[in-house]
């Protein structure tokens, strides 16, 4: 196993794909890096600027995420190449019919080439670590909670992103066909996400699933099981295939066959994994929970709590309500169930000036548009308010619980009043003159 992934590992790191990705990598995180450095100082009160702003910063929106967001741009983009080439170019050659006569089995192999891979992937990190040691260098605060669930995100997508890489080698007979095949995934789950905003339902729910969603998750700090468990069905389920279709005495029947039984399977599999309910929320804000009393009082709650939300997906209400509410009764409540009733995109209508069934029926949906019904068991309450006391009040009210005491949060702002001035030469200039040496040395010839 070790010879074997010495000999990927080789082939992977001084291979052009590779050398390119490693130097666009370092200046494409400098430049995301500097941007946000210079947005936080900004919003710090430096320069005249407002010192209210600076209540409430939080180095993981305004520094961790936007930097580590150079890195969803180079996996989409850059990285799957250098991983097509990893699989392409042994098919190709037919050093792949060679490597299955040796001891190794395809299993085996492709295994390890996706191992060889992640560890490029987080080599390929070493850029944007470096960005979070200059902000810690210059007084920058860092929550390590945090940062770690940016990381496994990037990590669970980088594994993803991987597998349908190899996936589409396996698949396709050339270099070129793969990267496409590629790309095409890349644009349907970016479709995905659009189709989701405008209608929400279902493809909402698969969109959160999605690459893009479960990074999100991530990124604000809540690490749910559900999404976690998606993922590695995914990637093994992409991994067997690629298997089955690298293998050359594999009949074509067969091998359509298999890929739909894999397919079912993974299928009932995702669907179970996206039942389960368990996340942690690691924010140091807590953004995405409640008041501990609040969840103590909730997670009480034994009754059904069902909650019908009348508003379009694109309603910046709709986005409201799920950051403020939604998402965290989602995390606390044992038994809720959220219905989007909304049958329109804007909740309003022109009904013509005679009056008929179905425009009473609009001119009533017009006019309900907006509301947002809690029902505990038999009781039911409206309100169109999306602050989270007042929905707290009314669940509440509802399940005949009387509402523990407001906590205040005490999480204070983190402001920042210096720049890294030096960060431009790292990304720049350091960082890609190591990477061309050390490829050039990996290249060199070796004395016998």
């Amino acid at each position: 196993m070790t010879a074997l992934f010495r000999k990927d590992w080789r082939e992977l790191v001084t291979s052009r794909a590779f050398l390119i990705f490693a130097l666009l990598v370092a200046p494409l995180v400098g430049h995301t890096f500097r941007i946000a450095v210079a947005t936080y100082v900004e919003m710090s009160g430096v320069g005249g600027g407002s010192a209210a702003l600076s209540q409430g910063l939080s180095p993981l929106d305004g520094l961790v995420v936007p930097t580590f967001g150079a890195y969803v741009l180079a996996l989409s983009l850059l990285f799957p190449f250098a991983a097509i080439r990893l699989v392409a170019a042994e098919k190709e050659s037919g050093a792949l019919d060679l490597m299955l006569q040796s001891r190794h089995s395809l299993t085996r192999q492709l295994s390890v080439k996706f191992a060889v891979l992640l560890v490029a992937w987080l080599a390929a990190w070493t850029p944007g670590l470096v960005a979070l040691g200059i902000w810690r260098s210059q007084g920058g605060h860092l929550y390590a909670p945090e940062v770690l669930s940016v990381l496994s995100g990037h990590l669970l997508r980088a594994a993803l992103v991987i597998s349908i890489a190899l996936l589409a080698a396996a698949v396709t007979e050339g270099a070129a066909a793969a990267a496409v095949l590629t790309l095409a995934f890349t644009l349907a789950s970016w479709a995905l996400e659009f189709v989701a905003q405008v209608q929400g339902g279902l493809a909402q729910q698969l969109a959160e699933l999605a690459p893009e969603g479960m990074l999100r998750a991530f990124e604000r700090g809540e690490i749910r099981l559900d999404v976690i468990g998606v993922m590695l069905v995914t990637v093994v389920s992409n991994l067997a295939v690629a298997i089955l279709w690298l293998h050359p005495g594999r009949q074509r029947g067969f091998r359509w066959a298999v890929t739909l039984g894999v397919l079912v399977v993974s299928t009932a599999l995702t669907a179970l994994a996206g039942d389960v309910r368990g996340s942690w929320d690691v924010s140091e804000d807590r953004r995405n929970s409640f008041s501990p009393a609040d969840e103590r009082a909730l997670s009480a709650i034994r009754a059904p709590v069902r909650v019908e939300v009348n508003l379009a997906p694109e309603d910046p209400r709709l986005a409201d309500l799920d950051r403020e509410v939604l998402r965290k009764l989602r995390r606390t409540v044992p038994n809720l169930v959220v219905v989007n009733t909304a049958q329109s995109r804007t909740g309003l209508f022109s009904p013509p000036s005679v009056p008929s069934p179905s425009a009473q029926n609009k001119q009533r949906a017009a006019q309900s548009y907006g509301e947002v019904w809690y029902q505990v068991g038999a009781k039911r309450e409206m309100t169109r308010s999306s602050v989270e006391p007042i929905v707290l009040e009314v669940i509440y009210r509802l399940a005949g619980t009387a509402p523990p005491a407001r906590e205040e949060s005490s999480n204070p702002g983190y402001p920042l009043v210096t720049q890294p001035d030096t960060a431009s030469y790292i990304f720049y200039l350091i960082i890609p003159a190591l990477v061309a040496a050390a490829w050039w040395w990996m290249r060199r010839p070796r004395m016998q």
